[in-house]
């Protein structure tokens, strides 16, 4: 599935190695606010990577921007907030998560990891950092919506890595009862015209795909939380 995706992912992981400080989207997107008084629209903020970000592309393109017009195709009542941030592993997320849950999102994706597995940081690590991210948000009043996105590691590190790095995503999804979104990059990872000259970052084509692939699990969560 992924055996291209290595291309220029060890270059990648050089450049991208120091995270923003600014999430992507953050001065242009109104405040987040899941059900805030006054009739506030209830935002989904996307917790990620690089891959969130929209590294390399305008904002607009990233796959969060996208899945906000098929919001508003679909027509739901929801802002998007994009929390991505390039270089960021789950630890860095962690650290985050308090100050970004101090407004509380109606909905929270959860895409971090990619850059966990570059490293080939440990397995058991990224999921008590994923399950602390999902124990946050859980303790919050309201509590969002939780949708969890997986990813995958590189092949090089071996099959064992790969199998316990693919594993943890299912097996928080079921332990959580969460909606999964099984690997971000279905369909793009190893297509070299969906990718940029790294290799691993999608283009503007290649996020419409990857927005497709998030909106089949997004789209029942927002709407059975309209009803």
């Amino acid at each position: 599935m992924i055996s291209r995706y290595v291309t220029g992912a060890l270059i990648v992981l050089a450049a991208c190695d120091r995270p923003r400080e600014t999430p992507a989207g953050a001065s242009t997107a109104a405040p987040a606010g899941g059900e805030a008084p006054g009739g506030a629209i209830p935002t989904v903020m996307f917790l990620g990577t690089s891959l969130t970000a929209g590294l390399g592309l305008d904002p607009a393109q990233a796959y969060p921007a996208v899945v906000q017009a098929m919001i508003d195709s679909a027509g739901l009542r929801y802002r998007v907030i994009n929390a991505g941030v390039s270089g960021e592993t789950s630890a860095g997320a962690l650290r985050r998560i308090g100050w970004l849950l101090r407004d509380p999102p109606a909905v929270l994706v959860i895409e971090t990891g990619a850059n966990d597995g570059l490293r080939a940081q440990s397995p058991d690590s990224l999921r008590a950092n994923l399950q602390a991210i999902i124990d946050s948000a859980k303790a919050i009043s309201p509590p969002p919506r939780i949708v969890l996105i997986g990813m995958e590691a590189l092949p090089n590190f071996g099959p064992f890595y790969a199998r316990r790095f693919r594993r943890l995503y299912p097996d928080l999804a079921e332990k959580n009862e969460l909606p999964l979104v099984p690997f971000l990059l279905e369909g793009v990872a190893g297509v070299d015209s969906l990718n940029q000259p790294d290799g691993i970052h999608p283009t503007a084509a290649g996020q419409r795909i990857v927005a497709g692939t998030v909106w089949k699990t997004l789209e029942p969560v927002l709407k059975q939380r309209e009803r």
